[in-house]
Formats: C-alpha cells, structure tokens, sequence
C-alpha cells in the first residue's frame, strides 16, 4: 500500500483551499494501491488556513526541539505539525506503507525540499516535520516530484 498526501489525490486541503492533484496518485487511488493522508488537518488545523513556514531549521530540527512551526501571522504551530507527523505515522503503520509519497514544499511534507522559513516563496533543502519522523522510522518517503524513479524500481 502506498500512503500519499490528500492534495496529490485531488482532494482541496491544501492551506489555501486548494489540492495539488497529480493524476498518476489520482489512478493509485483508483486502482486501490493507495490511501490519503492530510497531516494538517489530522493535526487540528481546518481548510483554509493561514501558510506556515519552519523558523531555524527542517522538520528534523522540529523533531528534535530545534527550531519551530510558525504561521505567516506569527503564530506557533509546531504542535499541531508534531501531533499530525505522529498520526500520520500511525496510519503508515496501520496499512503497512511499502511507499509514502508526500507533497513537496510543505512544512510537513517536504521530502527534499521546504520554504526556508522567511515568508517570501525561497526554498532550502529539508525535510517537513512528517516526513522527518516516517523517515526515522524506516519509511520510503518520496514526493510528486520523484514519484516516477520510485514506481520503475518497483
């Protein structure tokens, strides 16, 4: 089974309302190969929400109680992040995840890349805090960008 972010399977969760659907996540799901998972809104957060961006670090850093998950606003989040991270790890468990693919970018999310924490559409490289944690628990974690290397190895 294969775990993917809901915006990938079309589903309109994303912090502006919107998804991010990927067609090829879109046929998994249809196929029954794959399962979704918003870690936002598993941690308490509703659609729309206000953009939040990691301050002083990755999810890693978050994980470890290094840096934080801050809203545009300045609001601290990093508990809800940290309370959707372990549930999604849950549900990873649960189905017994051979693959995670999550959507780049996301303070959750990203696998390889997030937005470097000034509110201004820069990237760095880095994990989002759930991705961070199933990586530290023996997942595969890839994103949208890379789905397509992880489906030819198979």
């Amino acid at each position: 089974m294969i775990l993917v972010s809901s915006c990938l399977a079309g589903l309109k969760v994303r912090y502006n309302g919107t998804d991010s659907l990927d067609v090829r996540i879109l046929e998994l799901m249809r196929e029954n190969k794959a399962i979704s998972v918003c870690p936002e809104l598993l941690g308490g957060f509703s659609t729309p929400r206000e953009p939040a961006e990691i301050i002083g670090g990755d999810g890693e850093d978050v994980l470890d109680g290094k840096a934080k998950i801050i809203e545009k606003s300045g609001r601290d989040v990093t508990e809800l992040y940290i309370k959707g991270a372990n549930l999604t790890l849950l549900k990873a468990q649960e189905v017994g995840a051979t693959l995670v693919v999550l959507k780049e970018n996301s303070p959750s999310c990203g696998s390889a890349t997030i937005y470097n924490g000034d509110f201004k559409g820069k990237k760095k490289v880095g994990n989002g805090v759930t991705a961070a944690l199933l990586k530290r628990h023996g997942f595969t974690v890839t994103s949208e960008e890379r789905l397509f290397d992880h489906l030819v190895e198979k």
